[in-house]
């Protein structure tokens, strides 16, 4: 079932993502061309307060051209270790530190098209200190329950796939609350 790449070509190099066309030969010879859109990944976290809620946000995304209920997240810097990206996005999106960060699950967002794998986190014992933002996000954070939350997916309001996935396991697989 495996592909064999023959050639790649980057057609677009940007500051968050690449977009390469590989030539490649399927499994029964014939020859075929993949878009990709390469991506150093990201991670996604469940920020647990000490009375049960969670940490959320509100944020604008620009090509979803609509303000979207999130998990804090971000992206992977070349070579970086989840681990420290999780730690590094939570205090710079909500301003907490955590005493345990446990990865709990790894997926990819989009496999058709991108490379992309998130890597998620359960954050407990949180400290609130100053967020650090980065110059171009408006966030609002949100402090709710998992339940609220969930009750938001059921409602459409919770849009956003990462928040989804992350909410749910949340409420199947470990204790959120």
């Amino acid at each position: 079932m495996k592909e064999k790449k023959l050639s790649s070509k980057t057609v677009y190099s940007g500051r968050i993502f690449d977009v390469l066309v590989d030539e490649v030969e399927l499994p029964s010879g014939r020859k075929t061309s993949r878009e990709v859109v390469r991506h150093n990944g990201a991670v996604g976290l469940v920020p647990l307060l000490e009375d049960g809620r969670i940490v959320l946000e509100e944020q604008y995304r620009y090509p979803a051209e609509e303000i979207l209920i999130e998990i804090p997240a971000g992206r992977l810097e070349e070579g970086e270790d989840p681990d420290d990206t999780a730690r590094r996005e939570l205090l710079e999106e909500t301003g907490y530190l955590a005493d345990t960060m446990e990865r709990v699950l790894t997926f990819f967002t989009t496999p058709g098209y991108t490379s992309e794998k998130l890597y998620l986190y359960i954050a407990r014992g949180l400290r609130k200190t100053e967020s650090k933002p980065d110059f171009d996000e408006n966030i609002r954070l949100m402090e709710i329950s998992v339940q609220e939350a969930l009750g938001l997916i059921e409602k459409g309001k919770i849009k956003d796939g990462k928040t989804i996935v992350a909410l749910l396991y949340c409420k199947e697989l470990v204790s959120c609350d």
